[in-house]
């Protein structure tokens, strides 16, 4: 676990596009839609890109502490009244 601690943003957003590139593709692969109507999923290119966007965007979620502080749930403030 040391070495994903090591990594940058950049290599974890690299990481993740290559794995949800392949995730894409398999979801073209296995499931994808045989009579071309299907804007995503009827095309390897479209969908391989797909899968590598969401996988992007996942490594850039929120985190924890963020997602605290806009639900109201930090408790450092709690001499607040609402």
């Amino acid at each position: 676990m040391e070495f994903f601690k090591s990594l940058t943003v950049w290599h974890k957003r690299a990481i993740a596009a290559v794995v949800g590139g392949a995730g894409g593709y398999a979801y073209y692969y296995y499931i994808g839609c045989m009579s071309g109507t299907c804007a995503i999923t009827s095309n390897p290119y479209i969908s391989t890109m797909y899968g590598m966007a969401m996988g992007a965007l996942f490594v850039n979620s929120p985190k924890k502490k963020a997602i605290e502080e806009i639900n109201g749930t930090d408790n450092t403030a709690t001499d607040q009244k609402i």
